[in-house]
């Protein structure tokens, strides 16, 4: 057998070069690069072998571990799972800031691939700087925070573990049903260390993804419950367009007279002027949408989670058999649904062709219609300019959706403007609609937008975000600027964090913490984004929005655009139930009415 010899570091690095996918008929790396903070704990050992392999392996420096870890999230995201990034850390503090990007991870079902620096595997020289003792268990260090929000997680204590860790990490990340963050700790000595490795471990391989086909008595079960409806509806998730079946969804909604509603993640799958396109679903949903759920007496649900916003905590669909197509068989068998566990684009293939000629009921899909029309005509009246005070979210994103053009892409994560996107915002084609939500990240939305153009450089990438996330983090702003790599940030700045505020106060609360109050909008937006490296301008109002929007098309570098907003108003329409627990003993007679209404709900559930 021939063997070359490597450290363990060097050794990694070359095995993920190795790693291709074919998307378009063009063969490309797997591993699009390494975001890294080098420090003690991995600046000798896989910063030298990353330093050694550029043209192989790009790194791209970063300021801030969690948003560079998004910044990964947002371009596996935007490459549909096809293409991902690994980051790397020193021990510590740069290894913790991880954690919440890969909660993110995890629960997006996204591929994600840490690499953090570790204590020595020896423990000659413990403890050493930034190290964690445990005085019940020397083995554990500050990584073991990333166990529970990782898929697939390991610890190299000796270089020839690499043989088995790599593979076992890529199946987790390539997985349709298990995908998600992977993290291999890396103990700064085992870094440096030497191994006779295989030549034929760091052959090219090309891979492709995986589509299961669904067990043949699940897609019976499933076509008697299709063939058998009158009023179903369909509920879009992101496994739609993870599993690359858009077209394949549109073809079956049409030819079975079937409406489409989407989450969060499954906004897009069809344009909105679609005919089948119900818009959004659920808590943030349309009233179309929510209609139809209410009614419908199946539900096909394609690549969902099924979570509480989307079910409106499980009071949506009172009438309707579930049928759940999707690659993971733990959410094929949500809410006592019937599962059909396979791959979205194969599954829909084959039910389109089994259930043939049938249709659902004209009467359904005629209201489904007419549903859909009205919804429309809400939306145009929600986003009208109103007279005096502050704009309001729905008007500033209507402005941004009309100066949007084809291949455009929106981003946002939290708050308040994720909600309004889901119901308001009008997607024109598959990718072109980019919100985390699926663990609402505050700060995602600047670092996302960096992945998301990383991804797709010849896309206008226009992230929406919200003063209070703007703050959170927004380091991205200057890594755009550096890579060449340019954002058009919209800050909507409503003096705090407006989207909780108005929460609170339906929970009967008083305002309290939320608003900055009388030092409401102190920051400089403009200054602190210039500081960055971006341009930057403040606007007044609607029409010089769109003024600014057109100069930031045309910059040549990251364009920050401000605009106050109302922080106590929304669109006000569309919606469904959200279960937020409200307290059963308060001196307040505010909360204690939202009690009231809160356990009238519950019984209704």
């Amino acid at each position: 057998m021939q063997t070359v010899r490597l450290t363990m570091a060097q050794a990694l690095v070359r095995w993920l070069a190795a790693q291709r996918v074919v998307i378009a008929g063009t063969e490309m790396p797997m591993f699009a690069g390494v975001f890294a903070i080098f420090g003690h704990g991995n600046v000798a050992g896989i910063g030298e072998a990353l330093a050694a392999s550029e043209d192989a392996l790009p790194t791209f420096r970063s300021h801030n571990e969690q948003s560079m870890a998004h910044t990964a999230i947002a371009f596996a995201k935007a490459s549909r799972r096809r293409r991902m990034m690994a980051c790397t850390t020193s021990i510590g503090p740069g290894a913790t800031n991880l954690v919440t990007a890969a909660a993110t991870a995890h629960v997006d079902r996204l591929p994600l691939l840490l690499l953090p620096g570790d204590v020595f595997a020896s423990r000659a020289p413990d403890p050493v700087l930034q190290q964690l003792e445990d005085e019940r268990d020397p083995s554990i260090t500050v990584n073991d925070c990333l166990r529970p929000v990782s898929r697939y997680f390991d610890r190299i204590t000796r270089p020839e573990q690499l043989l088995v860790a790599l593979p076992a990490a890529l199946e987790v990340l390539t997985d349709p049903a298990r995908c998600g963050p992977a993290t291999l700790c890396l103990p700064q000595d085992v870094q440096t260390m030497a191994h006779d490795y295989p030549v034929a471990f760091f052959e090219r391989r090309v891979h492709a993804p995986r589509r299961a086909s669904p067990d043949p008595s699940e897609l019976a079960r499933a076509i008697e419950i299709l063939a058998s409806s009158e009023r179903p509806l369909i509920v879009a998730g992101g496994g739609v367009h993870y599993g690359e079946a858009t077209a394949e969804l549109a073809a079956f909604a049409s030819h079975h007279g079937v409406p489409v509603a989407e989450t969060q993640a499954g906004k897009g799958a069809l344009a909105w002027n679609d005919p089948s396109s119900a818009g959004a679903i659920g808590v943030t949903g349309s009233a179309a949408a929510n209609t139809l759920a209410a009614e419908a007496d199946v539900v096909l649900a394609i690549g969902t989670r099924l979570s509480d916003f989307t079910t409106a905590s499980r009071t949506l669909f009172p009438r309707a058999r579930l049928v759940h197509l999707n690659a993971s068989a733990f959410d094929a068998r949500k809410h006592g649904g019937v599962p059909l566990v396979g791959d979205a684009k194969l599954g829909l293939a084959q039910l389109d062709g089994a259930l043939g000629s049938w249709r659902a009921a004209s009467a359904w899909t005629e209201r489904a219609r007419s549903l859909i029309d009205r919804w429309h005509a809400e939306v145009e009246r929600a986003q009208s300019p109103r007279s005096g005070g502050l704009p309001i979210d729905a008007q500033v994103i209507a402005v941004v959706n009309e100066q949007a053009r084809a291949g455009d892409v929106v981003v946002c994560a939290a708050g308040g403007l994720p909600g309004e996107l889901h119901r308001l915002w009008r997607s024109r084609a598959p990718g072109d609609y980019h919100v985390e939500y699926g663990f609402s990240c505050m700060g995602y939305e600047i670092a996302g937008g960096l992945g998301v153009k990383l991804a797709r450089p010849d896309a206008q990438v226009v992230v929406m975000v919200g003063d209070g996330s703007y703050l959170m983090l927004n380091t991205a702003i200057a890594e755009s600027v550096a890579l060449d790599r340019k954002l058009v940030i919209v800050v909507l700045d409503n003096g705090g964090f407006g989207c909780i505020h108005r929460l609170q106060r339906a929970c009967g609360g008083a305002p309290f913490s939320n608003l900055l109050g009388e030092h409401a909008r102190v920051v400089d937006f403009v200054a602190h984004a210039s500081s960055l490296g971006a341009r930057a301008e403040k606007v007044a109002d609607l029409d010089a929005l769109r003024g600014a929007l057109a100069r930031a098309r045309v910059a040549s570098r990251t364009y920050v655009v401000v605009i106050e907003t109302d922080p106590d108003a929304s669109s006000g329409i569309g919606g469904a139930w959200w279960d937020v627990a409200i307290p059963e003993v308060s001196e307040r007679d505010t909360v204690r009415a939202a009690r009231h209404a809160y356990e009238d709900a519950l019984r209704r559930r």
